[in-house]
């Protein structure tokens, strides 16, 4: 018995012994496994690496860009607000031009129908000054009506 027992206790040795090599094996190739995965991971991170520090340049070209178009808006605006301030100070003069222009208008229509007579030029005048006399005759003749309507244009 003593021979059946050392004989069973042999054969349960080698069975465990065939059970461990067998899983030895297995968690071997196990281990090669995450040993490939680990390099495809170191890969990966390696790749998400450069794909961070390629994303942080161009948001830092992005903020630039952000920063130079802000102040271009800047900019813009301002001039855009003088523009307009500029615009509004022509309109208001223009107002005021129009204004003054309808008032002479309205006024030389109420003086032309209630003026007299025109002033008319005396006959030229012969002889050795003729010419330059009837020249300044005509220039005091404009310099009187245009004092005459600048004296009328108080008036209103």
């Amino acid at each position: 018995m003593s021979l059946m027992i050392t004989l069973f206790a042999d054969a349960l040795v080698a069975i465990l012994l065939v059970a461990t090599i067998a899983t030895s094996i297995r968690l071997s190739r196990r281990i090669a496994q995450l040993k490939g995965d680990e390099a495809a991971l170191r890969q990966t991170i390696g790749d998400l690496m450069v794909a961070t520090a390629s994303a942080e340049r161009a948001i830092a070209g992005l903020r630039a860009a952000i920063g130079e178009c802000d102040r271009t808006l800047t900019e813009r605006m301002e001039a855009a607000g003088t523009c307009a301030a500029e615009i509004a100070t022509q309109v208001q003069a223009g107002e005021g031009v129009l204004a003054r222009i309808g008032a002479i208008v309205g006024e030389a229509r109420s003086a032309a129908a209630a003026a007299p007579a025109p002033i008319r030029p005396a006959a030229p005048v012969q002889g050795l000054h003729g010419e330059r006399l009837g020249v300044a005759a005509a220039a005091t003749l404009a310099m009187t009506e245009r004092a005459l309507q600048r004296v009328r244009n108080r008036a209103a």
